[in-house]
């Protein structure tokens, strides 16, 4: 059953002490990773399931010690491998609510493959992007996510890679539900986070992440209330892409491409810019590109589509299938295959 199945008239009632283990929380103070965590643990309790219904699985880097401080299921696993984990465990028990908390490091460099297939599989789970754009856990090195000429200590000289674009990825292997957040806005987070989980299919949200040891400020230009306003659009459904301290900026099309504009100016009016459709992936792939300084990034749910069925649905339904048709073949000779032989 999912979050928007009908809910249990025999569920406690939960609040986010509940979801809260009894093990102290390690993270630097004032890292970004404490606001995740307690909205995370904020919104569980209004998702209309049991807390034994919670699987968090993670990988390794400091994000990853957030099944600790769940008081549900967790898994905390190998460099790279909670997706496969969580893959495994949700088509073994599909009932269960699967979430993955990753960095930018785990998901997109030894975790790269299984970040792309899990999406593009549709596997109904939520991955949580904890993006700071640094590897924290090994004290600052660049990462993927790191801009280029990021000085580290793997780098001081700066780094003359081009850094990945993740929700650009999301795009380009089909994920069904993207979204990002500020580690700041914990209002947004917990509309985000509601929906994600509530989604049927590989959910997908990143969520800008300060390490303030090692990669300080790297997105201040977008969580700072002095900046936030002109340096990224809230995406809302159904509205216009309105921006600006005094919301007198917006976006328009400019011969198929994206093009800021000033409200008022050069008879530039609400009516003519872009409203955001979340089911729309070409407007999903334009938010991809989009980002500061040239552009204001999107913040809020960018995509979402319920429509296509999702892996595990596809695999119980083979099963099933190939049960009703009583084929029990013989695994050796499904191994042998038609066009095999022995060399004596």
């Amino acid at each position: 059953m999912s979050a928007t199945d009908t809910k249990s008239t025999d569920l406690p009632i939960y609040s986010a002490k509940d979801f809260t283990s009894d093990q102290d929380v390690r993270w630097c103070p004032g890292c970004g990773d404490y606001a995740v965590l307690s909205a995370v643990r904020k919104a569980l309790p209004s998702m209309g399931r049991k807390k034994e219904d919670f699987v968090f699985v993670s990988g390794i880097g400091c994000s990853s010690r957030f099944p600790y401080y769940m008081a549900t299921y967790g898994v905390h696993s190998i460099h790279g491998r909670g997706l496969a984990v969580a893959t495994g465990v949700k088509c073994a028990n599909p009932e269960l609510e699967v979430c993955v908390v990753a960095g930018d490091g785990d998901l997109f460099s030894i975790g790269g493959n299984h970040t792309i297939h899990t999406m593009r599989r549709n596997v109904d789970l939520t991955i949580l992007l904890l993006n700071n754009r640094i590897y924290g856990l090994t004290k600052g090195q660049y990462s993927p996510t790191s801009e280029a000429g990021k000085v580290s200590p793997t780098s001081p000289a700066g780094s003359i890679d081009y850094p990945i674009h993740p929700i650009a990825i999301a795009v380009a292997t089909g994920c069904t539900f993207i979204a990002r957040s500020l580690d700041v806005d914990m209002k947004g987070m917990d509309t985000i986070l509601k929906r994600a989980m509530s989604h049927r299919g590989t959910s997908f949200v990143e969520v800008y992440q300060d390490c303030n040891i090692f990669n300080h400020k790297a997105w201040f230009y977008a969580s700072q209330r002095e900046t936030m306003y002109e340096t990224t659009v809230k995406l809302e459904h159904g509205q216009p892409l309105v921006f600006g301290n005094d919301r007198n900026k917006g976006i328009i099309f400019n011969c198929g491409s994206p093009k800021v504009v000033t409200i008022g100016e050069n008879g530039i009016t609400e009516s003519d810019l872009i409203v955001h459709d979340e089911t729309d992936r070409f407007l999903a792939n334009m938010y991809a590109q989009m980002a500061h300084p040239e552009f204001p990034e999107p913040m809020g749910i960018l995509y979402a589509d319920s429509s296509k069925p999702t892996y595990d649905q596809l695999l119980y339904q083979q099963l099933d299938e190939a049960q009703k048709k009583g084929r029990h073949p013989d695994l050796q000779a499904l191994v042998t295959g038609n066009e095999s032989w022995e060399v004596e």
